[in-house]
């Protein structure tokens, strides 16, 4: 299948995310060439911002290394959960040009599931999406975090 090789760098990166207590979602930004350009996994726990989505933070680290100011033409941002409104709005804002992900996400997902934000065709942007692939392992990562987490609780 195409892009699981990006969506598996977004698992190890989402992996990490595990020893802090944040749901364990990951994120690659790719440039044109291929090359990896940031990677981050959601730190909302660690760092106590609601904006530390690991999308968020993977574009911010990106668009600093890239050489074309906020823009990420031609990049791919690959990541293990389809992406949340803000994180949709993100993409579009950075002109990321394609966006592929793991599991789909129907109850906060605005990449096809709940909302279509990223090809909303009043937008200027609308990146590429490729859904669903490793869809198995991306979702496997949610389902142990929040047993563990459900198990944690009941004790």
């Amino acid at each position: 299948m195409r892009f699981e090789a990006e969506v598996r760098a977004a698992i190890e990166v989402a992996r990490g995310a595990f020893t802090t207590g944040d749901v364990p979602i990951g994120a690659v930004v790719y440039a044109p060439d291929g090359s990896v350009l940031a990677s981050a996994r959601n730190a909302r726990e660690e760092l106590g911002d609601p904006t530390a989505h690991a999308e968020v933070l993977a574009l911010r680290a990106a668009a600093r290394v890239h050489g074309d100011g906020w823009r990420l033409d031609g990049c791919t941002l690959a990541v293990t959960v389809e992406p949340c409104t803000m994180c949709a709005g993100a993409l579009v804002l950075s002109r990321v040009s394609r966006v592929v992900f793991g599991a789909w996400e129907p109850r906060t997902g605005a990449v096809g599931s709940l909302w279509d934000v990223v090809r909303d065709p009043r937008l200027n942007h609308r990146p590429e999406v490729y859904g669903g692939v490793l869809e198995g392992e991306c979702a496997g990562l949610l389902a142990d975090f929040f047993g563990g987490h459900r198990a944690h609780l009941r004790e």
